[in-house]
């Protein structure tokens, strides 16, 4: 799965920097990409999203290497079906939607209130709920609840930076139900078809609507 976004974009002829926080796997995708001829546009740098200096460091890579980034695919989290230890499901949460909490949901779709802010604010009620194992009563997801609330939250930060930097063409999208190792592989689309969505809205040109949620190649409301 880590290799096919940057298959897609390098056989569109971009110069892609392939980040992973196990460079073991990330040796192994650009093996993938060497068999079909693309490994000499695909250049692999370690990257921990949870961990500022990591985070620091490909920056300044970028920016010795390229001078800037002119496409960002940001498809990365930290989480887990099972979190039992309060203080790693907070920096879980903080690094990674639905969302049934109706106020949680009022928040996040009211487009001329919404903030970083806001968004803090529904994180740290959901952490406050877990914390107290009310989630089920409070109406927050049953099933992988913080997967679900912390993608819920970047998509709403999707549209905040969006409304921030409307120079620049930033959407989100959620490719469908796709098989990978999230859903044992049992979800509808193939991981190829699945990548085909975001690798799509990376290439849009300039002058395209932005600040949008799509649902694979649909417009939908967040």
């Amino acid at each position: 799965m880590e290799s096919m976004p940057a298959n897609m974009l390098a056989s569109a002829g971009i110069k892609v920097v392939l980040t992973t926080r196990d460079e073991q796997r990330g040796l192994q995708a650009l093996e993938t990409l060497k068999a079909s001829g693309l490994s000499h546009s695909v250049v692999l740098h370690q990257l921990d999203v949870a961990d500022a200096a990591s985070v620091a460091t490909l920056a300044n890579f970028v920016k010795s290497q390229f001078g800037k980034l002119d496409i960002l695919v940001n498809n990365d989290g930290i989480g887990g079906v099972e979190i039992k230890d309060g203080n790693l499901f907070n920096s879980a949460l903080i690094t990674n939607g639905c969302v049934s909490n109706e106020w949680a949901k009022g928040v996040f779709s009211y487009d001329e209130n919404l903030s970083e802010e806001r968004i803090d604010e529904v994180l740290k009620e959901f952490i406050k709920d877990f914390e107290q194992g009310s989630l089920e009563r409070k109406g927050w997801p049953r099933y992988l609840a913080t997967y679900t609330v912390a993608k819920a939250s970047m998509n709403a930060y999707t549209r905040i930076i969006a409304k921030k930097y409307p120079n620049f063409c930033i959407n989100c999208v959620c490719p469908g139900y796709v098989k990978t190792d999230i859903t044992a592989n049992i979800g509808f689309f193939t991981a190829k078809e699945g990548v085909a969505h975001p690798a799509r809205l990376a290439l849009l040109p300039n002058g395209n609507p932005f600040g949008l949620y799509y649902i694979q190649n649909e417009v939908s409301s967040f």
